[in-house]
């Protein structure tokens, strides 16, 4: 695993290693002083948050039977013993902070998406204005390739809007006039007047950013293991010690209660089986921000899928060519070579031939195709209504699926074929959610695709739940009842209008290499590689470290009092009571390592294997 550590992080390991170094110099030389330096650079730290927990919150942590015991360690001059419980301790610590995240979502990119000028319209004049001086009832004028700075009715025009921003849909929606347009969105063809219906900070993607800033897991605060039991660790070593002591009037032995009894492999439980766990998923691509993930990805019963781009590819591709013409895809293609449209992008993609065509007269159509004479010939290539508008009758030779579009194409007045074009989606896309709910997940679509074309994705991956036409807060409100209803909820997505779901869920899971910036930083774990096969093996590897965390939480417990036992009874003294729980920690450490190399059984039915990382 590549490990980064900031300047801070750099301190606390040099800080750790000398301390280290002075306890081994201690040990092999028998140079007792050398302890001091593990003592001072790994004890004062812990005495001082300590003793901050105490005064500003009374809060009774791990952190104060450690106190005590190196405290008491040092009463009866075994230093040594102080020195190496505090950097023990040191460790855990260092383990522990390094898994938590340092930074939530930001939303940089989103501010860089919210328009600053906008073309208003007034006394017959155009004028150039700041976007936040936009007020209700204003005509804007919106170009091509321009973001649309308000929300909005389109009140002259037509023209095709890139919506992904705020839906997610993978097609561009064609506008004409008396349709709602909306802010952050992109004008992607014609030139348009509208009415601005809202003021630029009242928009759809001021709506977004607000939503990305004020989301937040319901209930999601993980407390560290070994502070949830710190409050019992703490009475009853106190009530041991003092006991001991009552009535054996021996300090040694009422210290060494103390000492063995140190929480060193409780506080080790927790972070070195996330690390380990961390490492594993890191092998595959699938990076994670933070170790409470992990703790809250084992105990999710809801994953919430988006569709574009996650459960499909998120961009149109050719599913089918129609046409008895060998030569149709020549001409087709250098035709929509000359279009920036996704959907002739696509068809260019598929033409394997090595040349185009010579394109005169271009022309496009908004929202419904392009026409233009290829090497001499008349081509025209659109949808249906295109063709009607040219007084050409078209007829579908197939029954499209609901997520198909279909484009004809006409040469010299004659339709020559087909090409339909679809969202394909992911070849692994089923196999995923039919594992996920052996499992014992619940799989939910929410798209804001229509209904039509979301419930073909629907169906054919059989998801459990499906909900369509689904903006940003609609996606957010529902994630917000089934954590209010007590589930746990996890959310996969790529795109900006993700990321307010992504920070409300227990758990967000970002596309990493096709996902927007923003999307990954609301998230908790990205996958690398936008393999949504990986899902089963992430959650599986979540749930195995929750009972690594527990076996480990069970076996230092067990140690631990039974090592108190011996003290009682004069059968260990501090040196080998510290011996004995960092024997503890070694095994700790060990069977949390075993997680490195965690695979998800075979009983779960997977046919593919993870792709590591090379």
């Amino acid at each position: 695993m590549n490990l980064k550590f900031g300047k801070t992080e750099k301190i606390d390991l040099s800080l750790i290693a000398v301390s280290a170094t002075s306890l081994v110099a201690s040990f092999v030389l028998s140079l007792d002083y050398m302890s001091w330096i593990a003592v001072i650079l790994c004890g004062i730290p812990i005495f001082k948050e300590c003793i901050e927990g105490l005064i500003s919150e009374f809060d009774i942590k791990a952190d104060l039977l450690v106190t005590i015991a190196i405290i008491a360690s040092i009463i009866i001059g075994e230093v040594f013993a102080a020195g190496e419980i505090a950097t023990i301790m040191a460790i855990g610590g260092f383990l522990e902070e390094y898994t938590v995240s340092k930074t939530q979502g930001k939303i940089k990119e989103l501010a860089k998406l919210t328009p600053t000028i906008a073309t208003r319209i007034r006394n017959a004049k155009e004028e150039k204005i700041n976007a936040d001086e936009i007020t209700i009832g204003d005509t804007l004028k919106v170009l091509p390739g321009e973001s649309i700075a308000c929300d909005g009715i389109i009140t002259d025009g037509e023209t095709s809007i890139d919506q992904a921003t705020l839906t997610g849909e993978s097609m561009p929606v064609d506008k004409v006039k008396g349709d709602e347009v909306y802010s952050g969105t992109i004008n992607l063809y014609g030139s348009f007047m509208m009415q601005a219906t809202k003021k630029s900070n009242e928009s759809s993607l001021q709506k977004l950013i607000k939503l990305v800033e004020s989301s937040s897991p319901e209930n999601s605060k993980i407390v560290k293991t070994a502070d949830k039991w710190a409050t019992l660790i703490v009475a009853i070593a106190f009530t041991a010690s003092i006991l001991v002591y009552l009535l054996t009037f021996e300090i040694t032995r009422s210290v060494t209660v103390l000492v063995v009894f140190c929480p060193c492999a409780l506080v080790l439980a927790t972070p070195t089986a996330i690390m380990a766990a961390i490492g594993n998923l890191t092998k595959y691509g699938i990076l994670v921000k933070d170790g409470q993930s992990i703790e809250e990805l084992a105990h999710i019963n809801e994953l919430i899928f988006d569709k574009t781009g996650t459960l499909t590819y998120g961009t149109p591709k050719v599913v089918d060519v129609i046409s008895e013409y060998e030569d149709m895809m020549y001409y087709v293609a250098s035709l929509e070579s000359k279009s920036e449209h996704p959907l002739a992008k696509a068809i260019v993609n598929h033409y394997d031939g090595e040349k185009l065509g010579n394109v005169e007269n271009f022309k496009m159509i908004i929202g419904k195709g392009v026409k233009g004479n290829v090497d001499g010939f008349e081509i025209i290539a659109g949808k249906k209504t295109l063709l009607e508008d040219e007084n050409i009758t078209p007829e579908s030779s197939i029954n499209l699926k609901d997520s198909e579009s279909e484009i004809f194409v006409v040469k010299n007045r004659k339709v020559i074929g087909e090409i339909i074009l679809a969202d394909v989606v992911r070849e692994n896309s089923a196999e995923t959610i039919d594992i996920l709910k052996k499992q014992g997940i619940t799989t939910t679509l929410l798209t804001g695709d229509n209904e039509k074309t979301g419930s073909y994705v629907a169906d054919k991956l059989k998801v459990t739940n499906a909900k369509f036409n689904c903006l940003p807060e609609d996606k957010s409100e529902y994630i917000k009842k089934q954590q209010l209803k007590g589930n746990k909820v996890a959310m996969i997505g790529d795109g900006i209008n993700d990321a307010p779901s992504l920070k409300k869920a227990n758990v967000g899971i970002a596309m990493g290499s096709i996902g927007s910036d923003v999307s990954i930083e609301a998230a908790n774990i990205a996958l690398i590689n936008d393999n949504i096969g990986d899902l089963p093996h992430l959650i599986g590897i979540a749930r195995k470290t929750i009972r690594t965390i527990s076996l480990n939480i069970g076996f230092s417990l067990t140690l631990n009092i039974i090592a108190m036992i011996l003290a009682i009874f004069g059968l260990l003294n501090p040196i080998e009571g510290a011996l004995i729980h960092n024997i503890g920690s070694v095994v700790v450490i060990i069977y949390s390592g075993l997680l490195v190399n965690y695979k998800l059984p075979k009983k779960l039915g997977i046919t593919k294997n993870l792709n590591k990382i090379k």
